[in-house]
């Protein structure tokens, strides 16, 4: 079928949905943290909105095409996980994503993106621990692995989050699954790769220093909905 590609902004509107109320003090993580185990990412914790914005009608696994500096990668999120999925779309509509890096790249493992402050420059320090300002609850679904091209996303390890909260917008891209493999179950997968694994293989190819940050920029440049005419 003819696949096009529609403007979000265009067809949103707000809906209620579940993502998780934090209270309290903001608990930035350290980077060095993140180690070729973990692709965990550390958002504030302030309060998190009470509703997203999702586009109507929505199809139960929308398709979404992210464009990036190297090439087009097509994804498609999972309706067994509906806070990821809703959280997802609604920050495609803010264009959210638009400029942000491909800030941690490890090859044979796995592709990040998704921090704010990867777009600025002068907050290079703070890379790897910006987002939203608030997690999503864990929606680890049995059977849903850490296959090639596994969307998944990041959040803070450890004690800190017994519960295995999502951050709020980082997310990354599976690179390989023999390396990947020991995540499942520890973080949610909410959406594949269903075009443009060239692309991830591509993207984790690219020298970087030792934290994983690529030897030159990676951009989202756009994030658009694909829906079959």
């Amino acid at each position: 079928m003819k696949r096009i590609i529609l403007s979000l902004t265009l067809i949103m509107c707000i809906l209620f949905t579940g993502c998780k109320n934090r209270q309290g003090q903001q608990e930035p993580g350290p980077q060095n943290e993140q180690t070729q185990e973990q692709p965990a990412a550390i958002d504030s914790l302030q309060s998190a909105p009470d509703t997203v914005a999702v586009v109507t009608p929505l199809p139960e696994e929308p398709v979404f095409k992210i464009k990036t500096s190297e090439g087009d990668i097509t994804i498609q999120l999972y309706k067994d996980t509906p806070l990821h999925r809703d959280n997802f779309v609604k920050l495609v509509s803010q264009n959210y994503y638009n400029g942000i890096l491909f800030h941690r790249v490890i090859n044979g493992f796995m592709i990040q993106a998704g921090d704010p402050y990867s777009k600025d420059p002068e907050k290079a320090s703070l890379v790897g621990t910006g987002g939203p300002g608030y997690t999503i609850p864990a929606e680890i679904v049995s059977g849903k692995t850490h296959k090639k091209g596994a969307l998944a996303a990041a959040r803070r390890g450890g004690d800190a989050n017994p519960l295995k909260e999502s951050s709020g917008s980082q997310f990354y891209l599976v690179q390989d699954a023999e390396g990947c493999q020991h995540l499942d179950g520890e973080y949610t997968i909410f959406g594949e790769t269903i075009d443009g694994f060239d692309v991830i293989d591509k993207i984790a190819s690219i020298p970087t220093d030792s934290r994983g940050k690529p030897s030159k920029d990676v951009a989202i440049v756009s994030i658009t909905l694909v829906l079959d005419k």
